[in-house]
């Protein structure tokens, strides 16, 4: 039997199909979780899409992390689970304090939707496990409030432990340190702003989203068969 990925989806999340297919085509058995559900139960890993949950009323994240699917999701990830966040997903974990920092507006003020360079600057997480640091990977971005900032004692804690896990070769957005990914220091939990899901075909563009998607349904695997 597959691993199971549940894709968590509020009033706004738009990219949730997306997810699901690209979960499939590395691998896993996906299916889509309501907000308001509060039972995951059977799901060995859990992922929060992209889109504008709750229209990105007040700021980005700020309504949606006070959904009752949240307070499971964060004892799913309390107890190892892993737990993914792709861009406004990345916003919400940040939200709701299972991630440091926050993602403000893009420098100048501009949504930016284009294909971004990526670098791996660490395998500690489920989602770059067994990837190589330092290779690089082309997978798009597509978002208004990208630009990841935190204080300069999480920055160094981060830095020293491993925890930012993707940088962009070419910040497109003006984040901190050209941080693109972090994780959580158990590694289980990880925040990005890029879109592997939309990379994850190379008939329609790129491929380089796959290997990020393997290494998490490999984690999820390592919870299902446990």
């Amino acid at each position: 039997m597959s691993a199971r990925i549940g894709v968590v989806v509020f009033p706004g999340t738009n990219c949730e199909h997306d997810t699901v297919l690209a979960f499939e085509r590395a691998g896993a058995a996906a299916s889509l979780v309501w907000h308001t559900d509060e039972r995951l139960e059977g799901f060995d890993a859990l992922v929060l899409p992209g889109g504008f949950a709750h229209g990105d009323y007040v700021r980005p994240g700020a309504i949606a992390r006070f959904s009752p699917v949240m307070g499971a999701l964060a004892r799913f990830a309390a107890g190892g689970g892993p737990v993914l966040g792709i861009c406004n997903g990345f916003q919400v974990l940040t939200e709701a304090g299972l991630l440091p920092g926050a993602l403000v507006k893009n420098r100048g003020l501009r949504f930016v939707c284009a294909p971004a360079r990526v670098r791996v600057d660490s395998d500690r997480s489920v989602l770059t496990a067994r990837i190589e640091p330092g290779t690089e990977l082309e997978i798009p971005v597509n978002h208004f409030s990208g630009s990841y900032v935190c204080d300069t004692r999480t920055l160094a804690e981060m830095r020293d432990a491993g925890r930012v896990v993707l940088r962009y070769v070419e910040n497109p957005n003006g984040s901190l340190d050209d941080i693109a990914g972090i994780t959580s220091p158990e590694g289980n939990v990880v925040g990005l702003m890029p879109h592997p899901e939309r990379a994850s075909d190379a008939l329609v563009g790129s491929a380089d989203g796959l290997p990020l998607l393997r290494a998490m349904v490999t984690a999820a695997a390592a919870v299902h068969a446990a």
